[in-house]
């Protein structure tokens, strides 16, 4: 990832350890740093990290955006795309979920 590029954070679940679904957008922001360092979470957990800008946003359901992500191949098994982590998504599908997570089109980059 390089400074300026977008992301945005799903949710599954709205705890960690729980069961609870979310299945929501839970947050958008951008590269802000050169940098990249380790951080560390507790419990030896130290994993590298990357400055980003968050901008204010309201979470958005996965559910009615389903049919126009272009990352979703299989609309039955949605979900699969996110099991593996970080990946790349189109910048159509990056500004389709903004809109819906209530995002400024002025500050959508």
């Amino acid at each position: 990832m390089q400074p300026g590029d977008g992301l945005i954070y799903y949710s599954p679940k709205m705890e960690f350890e729980g069961n609870v679904p979310c299945q929501s957008f839970t947050a958008l922001g951008y590269v802000s740093g050169e940098m990249v360092y380790h951080f560390d979470m507790g419990n030896s957990f130290v994993p590298f990290r990357r400055d980003v800008r968050y901008i204010q946003a309201k979470d958005a359901t996965i559910a009615p955006l389903l049919q126009n992500l272009s990352f979703i191949k299989d609309k039955q098994r949605w979900g699969y795309p996110f099991r593996f982590g970080l990946f790349e998504i189109s910048e159509s599908d990056f500004e389709l979920i903004a809109v819906h997570m209530r995002i400024k089109e002025e500050e959508i980059i």
